[in-house]
Formats: structure tokens, sequence, C-alpha cells
């Protein structure tokens, strides 16, 4: 499984990212989903986000992940400005073991356990 961060998915929508055809080997959570969904700029491109989002697997911010967050930030925010939804999509995927595929990985590498990709 690879966790897929809001720019893959932004370039996936403008058909810039080659994503394998099973996209059951992709997921992402609802924190992706709502920074997916507040970037449409009117209700044509809500509706392609949409449909978009439907194609994949959707991993709940259960309570450990957000445990695992506080930790982050509290570790990672003064020092490297980590933001609070970077540091759910961290948890998540260490939380999960997952690799994370982003193309901002100055906002992760500095988290040693985490396995990024892209």
């Amino acid at each position: 499984m690879i966790f897929l961060d809001t720019c893959i998915l932004i370039d996936y929508s403008k058909n810039n990212t080659i994503l394998k055809t099973d996209k059951s080997k992709y997921c992402f959570s609802s924190i992706v989903q709502l920074e997916f969904l507040v970037g449409a700029l009117n209700k044509r491109e809500l509706q392609k986000i949409n449909r978009i989002i439907s194609e994949f697997k959707i991993i709940d911010s259960e309570q450990d992940v957000l445990d695992l967050s506080v930790v982050l930030i509290n570790h990672y925010a003064l020092s490297h400005n980590m933001s609070i939804y970077d540091s759910i999509i961290a948890a998540t995927c260490l939380i999960y073991d997952i690799e994370l595929w982003t193309h901002n990985k100055k906002d992760f590498k500095y988290i040693d356990s985490l396995r990024l990709t892209g």
C-alpha cells in the first residue's frame, strides 16, 4: 500500500502523475481528502475531485494516529515548521506502516522512520 499526499492527487487530477492501473494499491486519509477538496475553484471541479476521491481507499484517522500526531507536532513544529496536516499524514503512514508518495519530501524527510517515495 502507498499513501498518496495531496500533491500527488492534484497532479493526478491534471493527468500529470501516472498511477498504476491497480488503484487498490493506493490510499490516503480524510485529511488529504479535505486538503484536496478545498482546492476546488468551482462546482464542476469539486465534482471532478469527488470522482477522483472515490477511486481510492480512504484510511481513517483513528485516535492512535492523532496521538502520534501530537507527539510529532511537539517534536517538529518549532524546529521544522511541521503543520497539523503533515503531522497527521506522517502519523498515519507510521501507524499503518505505509510508504508516503509526495513531491514535498522536505516536509517529511526529517522523520527517520517514515518511508518516502516519489
